[in-house]
């Protein structure tokens, strides 16, 4: 990471070289205001920009503010001494991210400058997940990740789906499992025909039977005239199945006999109907567990289960959560409030939190927040309560090897070689194998 440090103390200007340089960190060292947009000129990559207020013949902030025209993804810092605080907080609304207040104890200094490497990864996190969002949605599907385990379950829907073969996809509550089941039926030849829904824990149980194979008139009380099931309305297109688990024993006998003969019978008649149906089933159970229990066909299970897709839970892919949240930020904005984005810090917050709803829960906390924002920026006292006591935990775990571990793993996925990722990171071949060893990458 490069450092801009400003200051006309030499003594302040070599302790803090000192201190960034053992930190690992590229420092450019000037002693004046004009030096320094001299240097900044010379080198736009700056990051971060340690500015002493008191400087002749422009000072700390109006410095600042050039700075910003040339580079506006730059962090400043304001150098202060006691007497000029009041200014320094000037300065932070007019766009620093903090002051630095001299004399420096170097404890407290190295973990000031570890805060401010994580709130400057945190922001320009933030214009990554923009840039991919964009990316992500030129492609029709909605699975916005980019966890390797999921790309690498998206691949394996695109790979069957123009088969016949049926899937089961497996997964707790919230995780997204019907948007696979879109996926599979939009990349398969069967998308011009439909795409029927049916939620097996959501209908009363002698309901049921109707809703998947219909029925006559006069099948049973209240059956005033003959009804198409889900499976004839779904005739040469795809059926889902979602909670599969909570089928009754009676109608499990019946799926086995659709997925093995694609025949089925209404309820109170004899003709035997023929159907062409693509059938996808999820479940939030462990259907295993089920078959143990008896409250479930082991012979059903099979034909089920030829494919099998596990989606896995939010908790388990965390590199999905600051991206998901922007998507659903973007979802649910309002035309008039277009471009909002997640505070540094409420965004630590929600990559701290154990998601346990997956992302209908994720989903429910950013609408939430998004009205309740009061700028163009959803900050930690927008979140529900619990969030508050997270963002005080994931500040302070925020540390200079996670971020660097963090980073190598992204360029490694990202690089077509190790040689790549090594020039990439503007390190040689054998410090990257260094690195990844490391952090076990």
């Amino acid at each position: 990471m490069n450092i801009l440090l400003v200051d006309d103390e030499p003594n302040v200007l070599k302790t803090l070289t000192i201190c960034l340089n053992s930190m690992g960190l590229n420092v450019t060292a000037c002693k004046g205001p004009l030096e320094a947009l001299d240097a900044m000129r010379e080198h736009p990559g700056i990051d971060i920009a340690f500015l002493d207020l008191k400087m002749y013949p422009i000072d700390g902030i109006e410095l600042m503010m050039r700075i910003q025209q040339v580079n506006p993804g730059i962090t400043v810092v304001i150098i202060t001494a006691h007497g000029t605080v009041d200014t320094a907080v000037e300065a932070i609304k007019k766009g620093a991210y903090d002051y630095l207040q001299k004399p420096f104890d170097l404890d407290e200094l190295r973990r000031f400058i570890e805060k401010t490497l994580s709130y400057h990864e945190l922001k320009k996190e933030n214009g990554r997940l923009r840039s991919e969002l964009e990316g992500l949605r030129v492609g029709s599907t909605r699975i916005v990740t980019r966890s390797p385990a999921m790309l690498g379950l998206i691949a394996l829907a695109e790979r069957i789906a123009d088969t016949p073969l049926a899937v089961l996809i497996e997964g707790e509550s919230g995780t997204g499992k019907e948007l696979f089941a879109e996926l599979i039926h939009e990349k398969s030849s069967r998308r011009a025909h439909e795409l029927v829904r049916v939620n097996c824990a959501a209908l009363p149980e002698n309901l049921l039977e109707s809703e998947l194979f219909g029925h006559t008139k006069g099948a049973f009380t209240g059956a005033h005239r003959d009804r198409i099931g889900r499976f004839e309305l779904a005739d040469k297109g795809t059926i889902f199945l979602d909670e599969v688990g909570e089928l009754p024993l009676q109608l499990q006998a019946k799926l086995l006999r659709v997925l093995q003969s694609h025949e089925f019978e209404r309820l109170g008649e004899s003709r035997t109907r023929s159907v062409d149906v693509r059938v996808i089933a999820a479940t939030n159970r462990d259907l295993s567990a089920e078959i143990a229990a008896g409250r479930f066909r082991e012979d059903l299970f099979y034909r089920l289960n030829t494919v099998r897709i596990k989606i896995p839970p939010l908790r388990e892919r965390q590199e999905d959560i600051p991206l998901l949240a922007q998507y659903l930020i973007d979802k649910h904005v309002p035309e008039d409030r277009k471009g909002m984005k997640l505070s540094v810090e409420a965004l630590a917050a929600i990559a701290a939190y154990q998601w346990k709803g997956n992302v209908r829960e994720l989903e429910n906390v950013i609408s939430r927040a998004v009205f309740l924002a009061r700028s163009g920026e959803i900050k930690v006292e927008d979140l529900p309560e619990e969030f508050r006591a997270v963002a005080g935990i994931a500040a302070a775990s925020l540390t200079l090897e996670g971020m660097e571990r963090d980073h190598i793993a992204r360029v490694i996925a990202e690089s077509k070689s190790f040689e790549e990722a090594a020039r990439k990171l503007d390190i040689d071949a054998a410090t990257l194998w260094r690195k990844r060893r490391k952090y076990n990458l």
